[in-house]
């Protein structure tokens, strides 16, 4: 953080080794500071427990005495040049590693206490704030809603309502969120019919563990010609449904246009659910409450059918809300690992001296938030933290970050950097100035988030554009490929992605992704900061995007990964070291 005192560091801490035993103290010495701020003290993360666990964490095991092995350096110190390039420095005391610089670069690679980082699902709300006339759009949940049936334009949007038109009988339409690794839920919907059917029943469900069409629960309001209202709760495998329990009529002469609410919640193998008049209060009691294993993992959403018969199509089915409260992956993204990168006042030009000595010294075995941990605090459930001091004063400079506002479609703008993150104006070292914009407020694109880690809090120089000059980060991912500060490290050939054979967290990861920007000279428009290895031994990499609407490692709308057959691993185009 930037230039906060020790105590402040020490409060900070908590945030990122909530779910630890104990926080270690070893090695507080401060990281060289931008600007003298102080930091708000702010909670940590909720616990991990169940639903209610923590979207994201950086977490610390128990305080161990091998935490302290790390202030414990020889003197002097071994410096040794390693083959390669670029070229490289290394710091051993008694043989062992303790930094490791990178020519001309200003970051440093130091071990120290092992750090799990973890991202979850991120809760959202949808209230439909569009226009469309041919599909849902943008998801708040991630990457577009998919929607089913006999037509595309059966879907449309108008502001506060996502519409369902049943145009023609027994044929389901399905609108799914783009994520099939959703586990345990809470997640509920509003909606109503805009008239009551006759002839047969029109029926809305909630969907959960949902496969594909043929394959998926559901909670079931059926609206009958008489005005009831039915619950039911069911499976469908394969196009044969089971009932998971009778039928409960939940009220009668339902006039049409009364919203009614569903609500589902699932954990491991038990299911409840419950549904009632919006205009009520949420009952106390699940009117559901059964187990059943067919399922896991699967996507979230919303079905309607006019049954076989109904004689007064089109009927309309108006959702006004659908809200994921909570939810877990199936496999939360995950990195663990003991390398800490911090940040050099200058770049290192390959001259080990006592000055720089003394700087790996204050750093050993330190727990102070370094650049991963900054990258890690703008990740779905980061806790808010306001600067108490400098340029960003009563501003928040830490916390869940988005990606950008929406446009009247949904979808969602580029264009926020850091300081409209904090909704304030900058002044850059050439002098320009540019103001805040109060619409991108709490927002990052993916050079901006960039910017926020390494310009603003880790006090690497910023240009306010382009810059050519290799001593400011420029604004846009393009020129940071060709202009950031430090060192280049890999590059395609053109044809393949770069090996990167010598990649280390905190290295930019810049992408020639597509984004559609088509002109002839832009071969780079993503960049990400590197994190380290997975569970599963994949690079796995930290960016803002747009389909998950923020800073993410997770996989939604794209894998985070530099191996694999993804649009990442095989559209990695630069490889930078700040």
């Amino acid at each position: 953080m930037v230039g906060m005192s020790i105590t402040s560091r020490r409060s900070l801490l908590a945030v990122f080794a909530a779910s630890a035993a104990s926080v270690p103290f070893s090695g507080l010495a401060a990281a060289p500071a931008r600007a003298a701020e102080s930091i708000h003290a702010v909670e940590p993360f909720a616990g991990a427990t169940g639903l209610t666990s923590a979207r994201s964490s950086v977490t610390l095991p128990p305080l161990d005495a091998s935490y302290f092995t790390q202030v414990t350096l020889s003197t002097p110190l071994t410096a040794t040049v390693l083959p390669g390039t670029p070229a490289r420095t290394e710091v051993t005391s008694g043989g062992r590693r303790v930094a490791l610089l990178t020519h001309g670069a200003r970051t440093v690679v130091l071990p120290g206490p092992e750090r799990t980082f973890t991202e979850n699902k991120k809760p959202f709300v949808d209230d439909f704030q569009r226009t469309l006339q041919d599909g849902w759009g943008s998801s708040p949940g991630g990457g577009n809603w998919s929607t089913l049936g006999p037509a595309d334009t059966d879907y449309s949007v108008q502001p506060g309502t996502g519409v369902i038109a049943l145009t023609t009988d027994y044929a389901s339409r399905h609108a799914s969120v783009r994520d099939g690794e959703i586990t345990d839920v809470d997640v509920r919907s509003v909606a109503r019919f805009d008239k009551v059917p006759t002839g047969q029943a029109c029926s809305y469900a909630l969907s959960f563990g949902y496969q594909d069409t043929h394959n998926n629960y559901r909670a079931r309001l059926s609206f009958t010609t008489g005005g009831d209202v039915q619950l039911r709760v069911e499976k469908e495998v394969a196009d044969a449904v089971t009932q998971l329990t009778s039928a409960t009529t939940l009220a009668t002469d339902v006039p049409a246009g009364t919203d009614w609410t569903i609500r589902v919640r699932r954990e491991g193998t038990r299911i409840r659910v419950k549904a009632w008049r919006s205009a009520t209060a949420e009952p106390s009691a699940w009117a559901v409450d059964v187990t059943d294993p067919t399922f896991g993992k699967g996507r979230v959403g919303l079905r309607a059918l006019a049954n076989d018969g109904c004689t007064n199509l089109p009927v309309k089915l108006l959702v006004s809300h659908f809200e994921v409260s909570a939810a877990n992956w199936a496999t939360p993204p995950t990195v663990t690992h003991g390398d800490w990168v911090r940040v050099l006042p200058e770049p290192f030009d390959g001259n080990w001296t006592p000055a720089i000595e003394e700087i790996v010294r204050g750093w050993a075995g330190s727990t102070a938030p370094d650049v991963l941990a900054h990258a890690a605090m703008f990740l779905a459930g980061a806790p808010a933290v306001v600067a108490g001091s400098g340029p960003a004063k009563d501003k928040q400079v830490l916390g869940e970050s988005g990606y950008g506002y929406l446009d009247p479609e949904g979808y969602r703008y580029e264009g926020a950097d850091f300081h409209e993150y904090m909704n304030v104006g900058w002044t850059f070292p050439d002098g320009a100035y540019t103001g805040p914009s109060s619409k991108q407020v709490g927002n990052l694109d993916c050079s901006g988030y960039t910017r926020m880690v390494y310009g603003y809090h880790m006090g690497v120089p910023m240009a306010a554009g382009q810059d050519t000059s290799g001593t400011r980060i420029p604004r846009k991912s393009r020129d940071m490929a060709e202009h950031a500060p430090g060192v280049r490290i890999d590059r395609t050939d053109g044809t393949n992605p770069p090996a990167a054979a010598l990649l280390q967290p905190g290295d930019l990861v810049l992408f020639n992704a597509d984004s559609g920007d088509d002109t002839p000279t832009v071969t780079v428009d993503h960049v990400g900061i590197y994190l380290g290895k997975d569970t599963a031994g994949k690079r796995r990499f930290l960016s803002s995007r747009k389909t998950i609407n923020g800073p993410t490692m997770s996989d939604l709308g794209g894998a985070s990964l530099l191996d694999g057959t993804g649009t990442y691993a095989t559209r990695l185009h630069t490889v930078h070291r700040i």
